[in-house]
């Protein structure tokens, strides 16, 4: 830990050196909410969010909080090792060719439903009625990339071993849940004796409440469908790997999602932990954290630290907002810093910017602020980066 802000109702812990503004307000605003219990946890990646910073941890004592667990629920990266130890750059031009062939990135989506059989079950219609009514287009989402800050990356272990990685979540399924519950619980919260001023983008719902139910139900299938979103683009990415190589087989997988909120005991008491970019980490977990395009990413295994509600960072952490990073960043040296890293990236137009290496923190100095977080397993090292 870094330092502790000790100026709000209750303590705000950093696992960084300095945050920006907006994201300190945010941050603020947590400290201050009436049923905030104990302290507010700021990761190293930290930056501004809709009414919660990413980055952020937050118990909350019987309220859950739709936009702390944000737009894409159960969003989460995927790292599979393969049995591979080196790649010819001519194949790794054509398993990238492949590969966008046969998965959907940004806007896109599979032009036929996928079999149903791959999508998480649903109970009862009654207890995830948005779900329900986005079932059948999320049939054919299901396996797609996005677009934004989601990649598929070909890797070069520090174990020796060729991984590849998976970065997506809820597609347009998670967004549908999230603003139906933001709006249902900003509706509540203005007959609420109990009441979050609308412009913290915080409006919460009591777990007493039907809606709060209902809320718990979508965001946990989100969360399923998520994981199923990223299981079918890993075996899509293993068959576009086949195709190349016949031999090949795959040792080790690792998932965990950053986008959620659960039912946990901390301090003992139990609450509801809010992780909005940020990953659970308890003692002896492992976990990913990505960087950017140009950088190397990270296995890592929790310790447990209690001061963090168990978590850590969930990637490098934006530097630089969408617009800014256009605006700003020099395509032309962008594009340099990735070719002389030999790596295949997809900075092919200005427009891109938003998601250049410079747009992001210095991986480095994120790993370095959560040394009492989590121990570092793996690095790595970017070959090939496929985004929408």
């Amino acid at each position: 830990m870094n330092k502790i802000i000790t100026s709000e109702n209750i303590p705000i812990k950093l696992w960084l050196d300095h945050l920006e503004q907006g994201a300190l307000e945010q941050a603020k605003n947590l400290a201050n909410l009436p049923f905030a219990y104990k302290h507010i946890a700021i990761m190293p990646d930290c930056h501004v969010g809709y009414g919660m910073p990413i980055g952020g941890v937050m118990a909350a004592k019987d309220v859950i909080i739709p936009n702390a667990v944000g737009v894409d629920i159960g969003c989460g990266v995927c790292a599979v090792k393969t049995s591979l130890k080196h790649i010819e750059r001519k194949n790794l031009k054509k398993l990238v060719a492949n590969i966008r062939k046969l998965v959907p990135v940004g806007f896109n989506w599979h032009k036929k439903a996928q079999s149903k059989g791959k999508m998480p079950p649903i109970k009862q219609k009654n207890n995830c009625p948005i779900v329900h009514q986005e079932y059948k287009k999320a049939l054919r989402q299901l396996g797609t990339l996005g677009g934004g800050n989601h990649f598929i990356e070909i890797q070069k272990g520090s174990d020796g071993h060729i991984w590849f990685m998976v970065h997506t979540g809820s597609r347009n399924l998670g967004k549908k849940v999230a603003d139906h519950y933001n709006k249902v619980a900003i509706k509540i919260n203005k007959n609420l004796t109990l009441k979050v001023h609308a412009k913290l983008q915080l409006a919460f719902l009591p777990l007493n409440i039907a809606e709060a139910k209902l809320y718990k139900n979508e965001m946990e299938y989100s969360v399923l469908f998520a994981l199923a979103n990223r299981k079918l683009i890993v075996h899509t990415v293993k068959n576009a790997f086949s195709h190349l190589f016949q031999q090949i087989t795959y040792n080790q997988t690792i998932d965990i999602a950053h986008n959620y909120a659960l039912e946990e005991k901390h301090f003992k008491r139990s609450v509801i932990i809010h992780r909005k970019g940020a990953i659970k980490a308890e003692k002896g977990q492992l976990g990913i954290i990505p960087g950017s395009q140009g950088t190397k990413s990270y296995i890592v295994c929790g310790k447990g630290n209690l001061e963090s509600f168990m978590s850590c960072a969930h990637g490098a952490g934006r530097k630089l907002g969408r617009r800014q990073a256009i605006k700003t960043l020099d395509f032309k040296k962008e594009i340099f810093s990735l070719n002389k890293k030999n790596i295949l990236h997809s900075l092919n137009k200005i427009k891109d910017l938003d998601e250049a290496p410079s747009a992001y923190k210095n991986i480095d100095i994120v790993m370095q602020n959560q040394t009492d977080l989590i121990d570092i397993v793996l690095k790595l090292s970017p070959l090939a980066v496929i985004k929408g």
